[in-house]
């Protein structure tokens, strides 16, 4: 993009702009605050979007710290303000794969389309849309070794501008702001294919790990839009919050008798889906709650990425074990819908300004908060 700056019938878009670039794997000081990082130009089937928020997520931290590398075996908080010192940098991602550095990272985009790219119609200009973080091959979309992942395989929305696909920005209409809106793409959408891999269905019962979180509290309204029962496990201070977001029954995570208690709350004792975000030690246990034909779907580790699994539990009880990250084409559609129909709600923690995000991660990491924490940049 030339220095000078180049404007569309509503904003100036600037020849740089303000973002903060990821320079590497470890603490805060690999977050760089800068004011003249060129602003993108979008590609003949991308557009420009100027970035009013971006809602901050695990992803972000375990791809700072390196916490995908298969050689750290600790919770992701062991290394969220250093980094993993035994980490390597050639798995360190999602995906397998190491980071190109320096990235911007940032998934949750919320924001209007400021251009648009040859191939993209003119009148997209000036749409506020959401943007589907999975950026999948125009080829083959339903390849998931295609699949890439916004601030993780190419630049996100921790910046003024991103440019992305124009088939992953969705138009939507929605009275909500944009900090709120950016607490949907990643939590809410990561929720909504857990319960769809997991075939939740009206009338079953779930049991949701780490409720008070992104993830977990959109987990808990997507498990009660589809008319589900929902045990939600959360923090003593959090269980009120968790409670009022519709779960049946809300269980404190360090209860001594967890396993008896989620007998005692779920309909005939056990329960049809376990839905999981820590891991660690609790797994066992989560397993042993399953009922016969049960599914236990997790998108997440946060205490541990290791865990103990009796066998006999998993084949005499005709279980399945699932996992959930690429998402197939029409789910984030289809959360657009909800969202729009006021059939979920966003639960917005707090806004950071862009220049504080290392403070965003650091209040992240203390696990105070119920929701999302977002990022504002407008």
């Amino acid at each position: 993009m030339p220095e000078s700056s180049e404007t569309d019938a509503t904003v100036t878009i600037p020849a740089r702009m303000r973002a903060v670039r990821l320079t590497g794997h470890g603490g805060f000081d690999k977050l760089e605050y800068r004011k003249d990082v060129v602003t993108p130009r979008p590609a003949v089937d991308e557009v420009l979007i100027a970035v009013g928020a971006c809602g901050m997520n695990n992803t972000d931290i375990n791809t700072r710290t390196a916490w995908y590398s298969k050689s750290v075996t600790q919770g992701t908080d062991a290394g969220g303000s250093a980094g993993f010192g035994e980490a390597k940098t050639d798995d360190s991602t999602w995906g397998g794969g190491g980071v190109a550095f320096p990235r911007i990272q940032g998934a949750d985009v919320a924001g209007t389309i400021v251009a648009v790219g040859a191939q993209v119609p003119a009148s997209r200009v000036g749409e506020r849309v959401l943007v589907d973080p999975w950026m999948r091959d125009a080829q083959d979309p339903g390849n998931r070794a295609l699949a890439g992942y916004l601030g993780s395989e190419r630049d996100g929305g921790f910046a003024e501008f991103a440019a992305v696909p124009s088939v992953n920005t969705f138009p939507i209409q929605s009275p909500h702001s944009d900090a709120e809106l950016a607490t949907f793409p990643c939590s809410y959408s990561t929720g909504e294919y857990m319960l769809t891999r997991a075939q939740l269905s009206a009338g079953e019962t779930v049991l949701i790990t780490g409720a008070s979180g992104g993830v977990g509290s959109g987990l808990v309204q997507l498990a009660k839009r589809r008319g589900a029962r929902v045990v939600a496990v959360a923090g003593k201070s959090k269980m009120e919050a968790v409670a009022a977001l519709g779960a049946d029954w809300v269980i404190a995570r360090d209860d001594a008798n967890f396993e008896s208690a989620v007998r005692a709350a779920a309909p005939d004792g056990e329960v049809q889906v376990v839905a999981d975000l820590v891991g660690g030690a609790g797994f066992a246990s989560l397993v042993e709650l399953l009922a016969r034909g049960g599914r236990y779907v997790t998108s997440g580790a946060i205490a541990g990425p290791v865990v103990d699994l009796d066998l006999r539990s998993l084949y005499l009880k005709d279980l399945t074990l699932l996992g959930a990250t690429v998402m197939p084409v029409g789910i984030f559609e289809s959360l657009v819908g909800y969202i729009e129909r006021e059939e979920i709600r966003p639960l917005l923690a707090k806004t950071f300004p862009l220049d504080r995000i290392a403070d965003a991660q650091n209040a992240f990491l203390r696990k105070q908060h119920v929701g999302n924490f977002v990022i504002t940049l407008r």
